[in-house]
């Protein structure tokens, strides 16, 4: 079963559930925006028999701290920093490696710094590389460019509760996806204070882009085991993203699904026994 937990790390509470065996391979699951470690509600009990489940939350998101912006840095590198700091205080040193979203250039973060630790990598829908990037990706790219606070203001409505609702079911079939992702999400976004943090990492986000040569140069590098289970009908992530590891990675394996971005709102048994066949085919 799943149980929940915090550590403090740097004076703030990381939550984070865990399940399974600690004596059995890890699995670090990594969220996305606008959303935290409930996401992967319904894929650890797919998992949980054969793997050690780690679910976080970054800080400013779902039920870790979420500090103000006057002490807290929200930037990627912050945030890796901190999950780097979560790992080490839990005391693991191989895992394999779930990304979503921004979980991704989170997730390849960590790679890069410790690459001896990292026994796979399972992307769904996380992105790094052009290809992947979808077209609202060329306004923000002015964006960064040319950052006034008339564009910044603009992306408040990446928070808006019908953006956060439409992120989930754009894609999907009729009827398919359960409410309760995306009005927790809604919850989470509409706390006082949390649209400037959000907003500081809509900016940031530039810096992944900026470095999607080097995650690309790790996996080039390393060839770790790697899988990518996709939302094929993503605006945001489009497959094109899956498809280029196969540049870097050509032992990948890419399975595109018919759903949109929170695949595992409607494919969360699918990609769990993808899951299951990839880990065990690599020994993991």
């Amino acid at each position: 079963m799943t149980t929940y937990h915090s550590l403090e790390i740097e004076g703030l509470q990381v939550f984070y559930r865990k399940a399974g065996n600690p004596d059995k391979p890890v699995i670090l699951l990594l969220h996305g925006f606008p959303s935290a470690s409930h996401m992967f509600r319904e894929l650890i009990p797919v998992l949980e028999k054969d793997y050690y489940l780690i679910a976080p939350d970054y800080p400013g998101f779902g039920n870790s701290s979420s500090p103000d912006r006057d002490n807290f840095k929200y930037t990627f590198d912050k945030i890796t920093e901190i999950m780097e700091a979560f790992i080490n205080q839990l005391g693991i040193t191989k895992y394999a490696l779930y990304v979503f979203d921004y979980g991704a250039p989170i997730g390849f973060r960590l790679a890069m710094r410790r690459p001896e630790n990292v026994t796979a990598i399972i992307s769904q829908n996380g992105n790094v590389y052009r290809e992947g990037l979808g077209e609202k990706w060329a306004d923000r790219e002015e964006y960064w460019r040319n950052p006034t606070q008339e564009k910044r203001d603009s992306y408040r409505t990446a928070f808006a509760p019908e953006t956060i609702k439409s992120q989930y079911i754009d894609g999907t079939k009729e009827n398919q996806v359960s409410p309760d992702g995306y009005t927790l999400d809604i919850a989470y976004m509409s706390r006082p204070g949390n649209d400037e943090k959000q907003l500081d990492l809509i900016f940031d986000y530039q810096t992944n882009v900026k470095m999607y040569e080097e995650f690309q140069k790790y996996l080039q590098e390393y060839q770790p085991p790697f899988l990518a289970a996709w939302g094929k009908n993503d605006v945001s992530f489009i497959p094109e993203g899956a498809k280029a590891f196969k540049k870097d990675l050509p032992k990948a394996g890419i399975h595109l699904l018919d759903t949109g971005h929170f695949a595992l709102e409607t494919h969360a048994k699918e990609i769990g026994e993808l899951m299951l066949i990839f880990l065990k085919k690599n020994g993991i």
